[in-house]
């Protein structure tokens, strides 16, 4: 059976996890190891879903079908 794909924020409280038992110095070298690597990329994947979910938020759909980036726009008006 395939594994369940976790949601952005299970995966942000198992980065959260890793970093409380870390910080406790209370992990053998090899186990820290394991668990920092995991961290990292824990922090990609959460990382990559922020600067997706950025990306889908700050485009808007014009009458035609054109995607109009409203970020673009933003930074347009604010050069005074």
């Amino acid at each position: 059976m395939a594994e369940k794909k976790k949601t952005f924020e299970e995966n942000l409280a198992d980065l959260e996890a890793i970093v409380t038992n870390l910080e406790s110095g209370n992990v053998p070298l090899e186990e820290a190891m394991e668990k920092f690597k995991k961290g990292v990329t824990l922090s990609k994947e959460l990382e990559k879903t922020l600067s997706d979910a950025e990306e889908t938020v700050t485009k808007i759909m014009t009458k035609d079908g054109q995607e109009i980036s409203v970020k673009n726009n933003q930074d347009e008006g604010n050069d005074q």
